[in-house]
């Protein structure tokens, strides 16, 4: 099978100022994806090992069960310990993790220190909550702050999470309610569309009528609807 590299152009090229090639993170891009393709457990070793591990794999990759395939198999490592924790012991706690500017032009910034605290916060309500490992959290949010917090805090606790699309409609998020068996909903009074606020909580609050599994509605104020 043949590759091509090659970028469909549909309009002007514009390349990045020296500068900004010289502090990318990612400078050959050509040359990584060739290897990636020729060399794929190689390549993904060497990348896996930019992660903190509580155990390293046994395995790369595990393929004898086509066409299951399993990677980094006996591995253990977590999303938060990688994302948040292994930066609160160095000086990067105090560096951005997160700029934030909404529709309306309000604009947030977390340190990881910061985002570390309010993940640990939040990860203690779902808990409160009721939260056990092996649930499954179902997220109805706009794109604000409070959705990544969420998504962090219910990998930090060990629960999974079903993000649904703040556009979807009341069928919509009650089927996927319904397929998770979410105990826990979190949502919003809204967010921000093409200048105008979206009623997420109303939405959410017909389709958790219709959904008889959810004991638990969080919401965040964000538009004050």
């Amino acid at each position: 099978m043949e590759h091509s590299f090659e970028p469909a152009i549909t309009g002007p090229l514009y390349h990045p100022d020296k500068s900004v090639v010289k502090r990318a993170r990612i400078k050959d891009y050509k040359r990584l994806y060739e290897e990636s393709v020729t060399d794929r457990e190689g390549f993904w070793a060497r990348e896996a090992k930019n992660l903190f591990w509580y155990r390293k794999w046994d395995r790369v990759l595990d393929d004898s069960k086509k066409p299951f395939y399993q990677w980094f198999t006996g591995g253990k490592t977590n999303v938060v310990a990688n994302a948040i924790d292994r930066h609160l012991t160095t000086e990067t706690k105090n560096k951005l993790a997160l700029i934030w500017e909404g529709e309306p032009g309000d604009s947030r910034t977390f340190s990881y220190f910061a985002l570390n605290r309010e993940v640990s916060k939040f990860a203690n309500v779902l808990k409160a909550m009721g939260a056990r490992k092996g649930d499954i959290i179902t997220i109805y949010m706009p794109q604000i702050p409070e959705i990544i917090i969420a998504m962090l805090a219910c990998a930090k606790i060990g629960t999974a999470h079903s993000v649904v699309y703040g556009g979807f409609s009341v069928e919509a998020l009650a089927e996927r309610i319904a397929d998770a068996h979410s105990r826990i909903l979190i949502t919003a009074d809204g967010g921000f569309r093409r200048g105008k606020p979206t009623h997420l909580k109303t939405i959410a609050d017909e389709a958790m009528r219709r959904s008889p599994t959810i004991d638990v509605c969080i919401t965040v104020k964000r538009t004050g609807e």
